[in-house]
């Protein structure tokens, strides 16, 4: 019975955490949470803002994230909810499920829902490797684009005008041309707005300053009657609970593809940085995080704000930040996140319903120009691997030209590419000696390094198999042909960990291949896994087991003295 209860709790970890919390944690944790409560709830608004639902369903969706991330979760600094770029990803679908009015809300539950469901199968089959296919280049370029769409987005609502065009360069043209017809109660609000809050940002970061522009807009809504004065206000933000409610399965089942994309992407996204900012904290503060239990975790944060009619969460690292910063010990400091955005919808929801839109505008700009605009990552990009800066351009590009969603694509197609480039290209160098030593290194970082008189020592980097046993069999032929006077190839296997059926068919051709132009083939360094493989299709028979050798120095003496 205690064994069955142990492994319960192991995919509950807020079980052990109450079981052994030490007291004197609760006021950290408990002034952590009210400090990141401050932070989200006006941002929060602001993610709803984005996705195009109701401001308060981003409350629900906050509320949850932070309550079951805290249950499920094993980063006891992490703080979940919802995201500029998962909010981007959300309002993307819904733009190419053409929906409008009260189906909006329904919808990015529904899709909200789907993805928790997906994190939880992830983490049913253990596969929270997955989100590695997505290379950190080519998100820091889709959230950059996003970024850029979001601030298009919002522009109209500072300036009091609207716009057309369906893609952002054509909504940034068109309102460009409106700036004439301007409203200037609203744009004066939207400019005082902005510089409030990236003034704040600039000469006092610790203070809120999504918190202060709400106060603010709020107190000046009320004493200057901007709602009278033409400015327009977000309208009725209504007090309470959420309650419940399955998406419309029907609405899901008529826009499944864009269903299952918007899911994909959200995953993707959402995990590649919830794991990221896992592992980041726990090894600040000396713990291990659970990658497939984190998944679960994200799964039922995801699950949870779906069925509160909310939008996506995932991690939020300035909110984890804040967090951690405050003093957070352990995941009571978001359940106490979570408590706060609950007692916020049950007394203070009605007080935003006057809040002006240039206000939230301002807020959704700041948050996803300081949050998704990685301005030192993509100069880091440029500075250290010019190629990676370049995919990171194109999922920008694509990301403005064919939609956030449709970039989401472009950036997995991208990572994919990346990767079957690399696997399929692997470094294959011509190795010479250390004068005096029995060291091999690559030909030509040394000017005087020695090459062995009638020996050609090749190194493969990585595994022998279907994608890479080619490259070998054609660097092995191009060796042949190049090298004057060869009588042997020594091939250092010491960097492959892994090879199939079809590596090792290739070896039989370099055997071949040797055999016709009367060369000796050595191997070095061969893994015993590596070996047994080489043992079971006949190459270990037929190179001869004197012919395999623990170093390259070895075999290129046998062969000299052979």
């Amino acid at each position: 019975m205690a064994a069955k209860r142990r492994r319960w709790s192991e995919h509950v970890p807020i079980v052990g955490v109450l079981r052994t919390y030490d007291r004197r944690w609760l006021r950290t944790d408990v002034a952590a949470g009210v400090a990141v409560a401050a932070l989200i709830v006006p941002k929060n608004l602001g993610y709803a803002g984005i996705a195009g639902i109701p401001l308060q369903n981003g409350l629900y969706a906050a509320a949850a994230g932070a309550i079951l991330y805290a249950i499920f979760g094993t980063s006891r600094q992490i703080s979940t909810g919802p995201s500029s770029g998962l909010a981007a990803v959300a309002a993307s679908a819904v733009l190419a499920a053409g929906l409008t009015g009260t189906d909006v809300a329904s919808f990015v539950a529904g899709i909200t829902l789907v993805s928790g469901i997906v994190f939880v199968v992830l983490a049913v089959l253990k596969m929270g490797w997955i989100a590695q296919f997505l290379s950190r280049a080519v998100v820091t370029g889709f959230l950059f684009g996003a970024a850029i769409d979001v601030v298009i987005g919002e522009l109209p609502k500072l300036t009091g005008t609207s716009t057309s065009g369906s893609t952002p360069p054509q909504e940034l043209w068109s309102w460009l041309g409106t700036l004439g017809d301007a409203h200037p109660a609203t744009l004066l609000v939207g400019v005082v707005s902005l510089v409030t809050v990236f003034g704040l940002r600039r000469i006092a970061p610790r203070v809120p300053g999504a918190l202060v522009l709400v106060v603010g807009g709020l107190l000046a809504s009320w004493l200057l009657d901007l709602g009278d004065r033409g400015v327009a206000l977000v309208g009725d933000v209504p007090r309470g609970l959420p309650s419940v409610v399955v998406p419309d399965p029907a609405l899901l089942l008529d826009h499944v593809a864009t269903v299952a994309l918007a899911s994909v992407a959200l995953v993707m996204i959402g995990f590649s940085q919830t794991a990221g900012d896992a592992r980041t904290f726990a090894a600040r503060h000396h713990y291990r995080v659970d990658i497939d239990q984190e998944s679960l975790a994200q799964g039922a944060a995801n699950v949870g704000a779906g069925l509160v009619q909310g939008m996506p969460v995932s991690t939020s690292l300035s909110a984890s930040s804040l967090n951690d910063r405050t003093g957070a010990r352990t995941p009571v400091a978001s359940l106490t996140s979570g408590a706060m955005v609950l007692l916020t919808l049950l007394l203070l929801a009605p007080l935003f319903s006057g809040l002006p839109k240039a206000v939230l505008a301002a807020i959704i700009i700041e948050a996803v120009v300081m949050g998704m605009m990685d301005v030192p990552a993509m100069r880091r990009l440029f500075r250290v691997q010019r190629f990676d800066f370049w995919i990171a351009m194109v999922a920008l590009v694509s990301t403005l030209v064919v939609g956030v969603l449709a970039g989401v694509l472009v950036g997995i197609g991208l990572s994919l590419l990346w990767l079957v480039s690399v696997t399929t290209r692997p470094s294959l160098p011509v190795m010479v000696r250390e004068p005096g030593t029995q060291v091999f290194r690559e030909l030509g970082e040394h000017p005087d390094d020695e090459q062995e008189p009638g020996i050609a020592v090749l190194r493969i980097d990585g595994g022998l198999f279907f994608a890479t046993a080619d490259a070998l069999e054609d660097r092995v032929r191009e060796v042949a042909d190049a090298v004057p006077g060869l009588t042997a190839i020594v091939i250092d296997c010491g960097a492959i960990t892994f090879v199939d059926a079809q590596g090792a068919g290739v070896l039989h051709e370099v055997l071949d291949l040797a055999a016709d132009r009367e060369l000796a083939v050595r191997l070095a360094r061969v893994k015993p896994s590596v070996r047994a493989t080489l043992a079971r299709d006949g190459i270990v028979e037929r190179v001869g087991v004197d012919r395999f050798h623990g170093s390259v120095h070895r075999a290129v003496e046998a062969h000299r003295n052979g």
